[in-house]
């Protein structure tokens, strides 16, 4: 059977440099009636146990280490048992958040995951943070991207650990490569297609 997408969406703050900023988060679960997979534990540990359910929880993957996308992860690891998986380029980020918990694995350019019978293999898209990730799966037709391309164009590189030439490489080089069909799903917001974001990004601001 293949794995489905479930999108939570989460509410919470995002800080940095000592700056805080309101902001609702999407949380991916893929998987069957059996087991899942968590993208982004973000800002509310109960919502998200609940939407797990009764099923095994195989994993929580973080697509890169900013506190509203990580925030939840030690507490929904700690009621399921799931390892937190991180990139290990940006511990240096999520040691702002969480620097006495370090994550149980650690995820690497081309690592497969498995869940539900599916494959979600990660991209290291570095930019938005040194440790950025998405995870492609073929068989469902999606990526999730994190906050390294949203509906509209690359992540915000205006904060410390992060570079716009090298978003924008990322987004080139990894994302681009993508069928353009591939559905886009977003940390933040609604989705898109990688044809479409291919296609307006003849008016981005050259790196």
């Amino acid at each position: 059977m293949t794995a489905n997408v479930v999108n939570l969406v989460t509410s919470g703050v995002f800080e940095l440099d000592g700056g805080s900023w309101d902001v609702d988060n999407n949380v991916w679960l893929i998987g069957d009636e059996h087991e899942v997979i968590v993208i982004d534990a973000a800002h509310d540990a109960d919502a998200i146990e609940k939407a797990v359910g009764g099923r095994t929880l195989r994993a929580i993957v973080s697509t890169h280490g900013h506190n509203d996308h990580v925030n939840a992860a030690p507490e929904l690891a700690r009621r399921t048992g799931a390892p937190i998986l991180l990139h290990p380029d940006d511990r240096v980020v999520w040691d702002l958040t969480h620097p006495g918990r370090a994550p149980d694995g650690e995820l690497r350019d081309q690592q497969v995951l498995s869940v539900a019978g599916t494959e979600l293999t990660v991209l290291h898209t570095p930019g938005h943070a040194p440790g950025a990730v998405c995870l492609h799966a073929p068989s469902l037709g999606v990526v999730f991207t994190g906050d390294t391309l949203f509906n509209g164009g690359p992540g915000a590189t205006g904060r410390s650990y992060s570079d716009y030439p090298t978003i924008v490489k990322s987004i080139q080089d990894k994302l681009f490569a993508l069928p353009d069909e591939t559905t886009v799903h977003t940390g933040h917001g609604e989705g898109t297609t990688i044809g479409a974001e291919r296609e307006a990004s003849s008016g981005w601001e050259k790196p």
